[in-house]
């Protein structure tokens, strides 16, 4: 869904033949490289890793540290709007390249959003619902925040941290202490813990000059061991909050006056209320399946959105369901491909990445079906073979 927002602009659209830069190369920026390319544009990328997944299909690749602003500056230079694929970095390289090219999303956002407490007191303020939350800076205030929240209850660094990681579960107030000390006692946040139904995720595009919103359909989320494990669209039992969670995901982006692709993650409560869980100001692992099962997918959105071009149409094509490959699978060497391309419906997606690692994302399976239940059976029917036994991950999920 596409709708205006009546705010007027003066951004200029750059076109294709122009130079995209991507802060980051992880399988984020190799996505939206190919997307670029597709549509004419080069794409130039920064990042601290020769041979980066991005960097492999990319027409240039910067290798330099971050904290290398000289570097920074230089690649800079030579690009037309920077975008980023992940939010993790430093508000001293965003400061640098901003200071020749545009960054979409911009510095404010990025500065709001790469803090999970900056984030929440964002949604807090903006009059969004969200998880409860207090800080936790000192042995004080985490004492204060157990009384304010209770137990159980999730303690997250406010920095950095994905895929379960700077996270620790407190199941009783004695346990608090202990868990901030897991966490190595870094600055954090204590959030309530929350009884959902589902979660879902919702992504959200907003142009640079045409200040257009567009929406895809919520898509449903399933975690194993805090990593996202399968993505499914559309999921009925969310129709009845769909227009409720657009309205949220377009009050976030435009208070945060962003530009480019967000991601929000929701829980549908037990009691029927929805709350945002976190903001991503870029793609989503969730947002996979737009590639296949879209009519424009969440790296061409990205792509125009911040170059200026009218959005694209978000209507889902085919229901579908997005596996993740983890390192898991290559434990005794190269999964059989042929196993799981056997089904004409899977699509296969690798991200390049020459070390496999146990939970490292190492590709998904995308499937188109009839049905989201078909999509889902036959997703995590291929990913099994992959594995070499019957269909295994997540309960499979009764969509229909």
């Amino acid at each position: 869904m596409t709708v205006s927002a009546h705010q007027p602009s003066d951004a200029r659209t750059i076109p294709p033949g122009s130079m995209l830069g991507v802060l980051g190369s992880g399988q984020l920026g190799r996505m939206f490289s190919l997307a670029a390319a597709k549509l004419g544009y080069r794409v130039h990328v920064l990042s601290p890793y020769d041979d980066s997944p991005a960097g492999q299909v990319a027409d240039r690749e910067t290798v330099a540290d971050y904290d290398d602003l000289e570097a920074v500056a230089r690649f800079a230079q030579t690009v037309d709007v920077v975008t980023l694929e992940f939010e993790n970095v430093p508000t001293s390289v965003t400061n640098a390249v901003a200071r020749h090219a545009p960054v979409r999303p911009s510095c404010e956002v990025l500065h709001v959003t790469q803090d999970r407490l900056r984030e929440k007191q964002f949604l807090q303020s903006a009059g969004i619902p969200c998880t409860p939350f207090a800080e936790v800076a000192s042995d004080e205030q985490l004492s204060a925040a157990i009384n304010q929240i209770g137990a159980p209850a999730v303690l997250k660094t406010t920095a950095s941290g994905y895929d379960g990681k700077g996270q620790a579960k407190i199941d009783s107030a004695d346990a608090a202490v202990a868990a901030w000390q897991s966490l190595d006692n870094q600055p954090a946040i204590l959030e309530g813990w929350v009884e959902y139904e589902r979660e879902f995720s919702v992504l959200v595009a907003r142009s640079a000059n045409r200040h257009e919103i567009a929406l895809y359909p919520p898509i449903a989320n399933y975690h194993e061991n805090h990593i996202l494990d399968l993505s499914v669209c559309p999921m009925l039992s969310l129709e009845s909050i769909v227009d409720e969670a657009h309205g949220i995901a377009s009050a976030i982006v435009e208070q945060l006056d962003a530009v480019g692709i967000l991601c929000v993650e929701f829980f549908l409560t037990t009691d029927g209320r929805l709350l945002v869980n976190e903001i991503a100001p870029r793609p989503h692992n969730s947002g996979h399946l737009t590639v296949d099962a879209c009519a424009t997918s969440q790296f061409e959105q990205q792509l125009r959105a911040i170059c200026g071009l009218p959005l694209g149409p978000t209507e889902l094509i085919s229901p579908a369901a997005m596996a993740n490959l983890l390192g898991d699978l290559w434990r005794s060497g190269d999964p059989p491909w042929s196993e799981a391309l056997a089904d004409p419906a899977v699509r296969l997606h690798l991200y390049g990445k020459t070390v496999a690692k146990v939970g490292r994302k190492m590709g998904h399976l995308t499937v188109l079906a009839e049905s989201p239940q078909q999509a889902v059976d036959r997703a995590l029917a291929a990913r099994g073979r992959l594995a070499g036994q019957a269909a295994v991950g997540v309960e499979t999920p009764l969509v229909l």
